[in-house]
């Protein structure tokens, strides 16, 4: 028996509400930090990043074209691709350089390529650029990008020397008004610079500082990923904690009580004018001659 129009028009409605619902909820990043796709491991691991307030925090919506900075294993990326394929949005993957040792960084590196590619169903094209010594320092089509991306890297780049020509090329990739989004192992204030590249852990005054020497603007910084249980004085530094848990069994429980590290949360953005500019304290790029 045909439906009645009332039924029918019902039927219909019922139809573009449930289909508008999965739309809007595919709009949000907290569906994605939950979704089937993601392992139960890294699920449990929201509790100490925060995704989708991290992200809110920083700005960034599902229409933008986003750059991830050294993804690793894509933790993040699993989050982040499919809320800008379904939004409108783009994502491009600035990773390590193909020939960028040591070998297990090489292997996370093949591999995750891989899964980009098995996953174009679900993530979309996913765009892979390089960044990193020797030359390595174009992740974009200049003024391409509304928003980059990092976590947990700020530190590795102040260890290898090469932290100012990280954030010169962030800069220069990002629209002007364009968002930069920083995720780091936070240490005490006033730690020195040894310390530092020593522990895993950086200050928010030297993230500040290099960001500023690339002309970046800070906005905010939230607590949004603090964690006051983390004293940041470990016998093997940040790895001391999970996931890394370095030590093996020695006072394994202690640590993985402590759980993931205490991290600072930095928003700045890319000033979009001269007057806007005179609140950075900005230092020549140092690629600005390179080949």
């Amino acid at each position: 028996m045909p439906l009645k129009p009332v039924a029918f028009c019902a039927s219909l409605l019922t139809a573009m509400f449930l289909s508008t619902a999965v739309s809007a909820e595919h709009h949000d990043p907290a569906y994605w930090a939950e979704a089937e796709h993601r392992s139960e491991a890294n699920k449990h691991r929201n509790q100490y990043r925060n995704p989708a307030e991290t992200l809110a925090f920083f700005g960034i919506s599902s229409d933008m074209t986003v750059i991830e900075v050294w993804p690793g294993r894509g933790w993040y990326t699993e989050i982040l691709a499919p809320w800008l394929h379904h939004g409108g949005g783009r994502l491009i993957a600035a990773g390590w350089p193909a020939h960028m040792g040591p070998e297990w960084r090489l292997n996370f590196r093949a591999e995750y390529n891989q899964w980009l590619e098995d996953n174009q169903s679900l993530f979309g094209e996913v765009k892979v650029t390089e960044l990193g010594p020797e030359n390595h320092w174009s992740i974009a089509e200049p003024g391409s990008a509304d928003a980059i991306v990092t976590f947990r890297n700020v530190h590795n780049w102040l260890a290898g020397d090469y932290a100012e020509k990280a954030f010169h090329a962030m800069f220069r990739a990002l629209k002007p008004g364009g968002i930069l989004g920083v995720v780091d192992h936070r240490a005490k204030a006033g730690t020195d610079l040894g310390t530092m590249k020593k522990s895993g852990y950086i200050t928010e005054a030297k993230v500040v500082e290099l960001a500023g020497l690339a002309g970046f603007v800070f906005e905010a910084g939230s607590e949004i990923n603090a964690n006051p249980m983390d004293s940041t004085d470990h016998p093997a530094g940040v790895w001391t904690l999970p996931p890394a848990l370095r030590l093996g069994d020695e006072q394994r429980e202690h640590y993985l009580q402590i759980g993931e590290s205490d991290r600072l949360t930095l928003r700045f953005r890319k000033p979009i004018d001269a007057d806007d500019r005179e609140h950075c304290s900005c230092q020549e790029d140092p690629l600005s001659e390179s080949p």
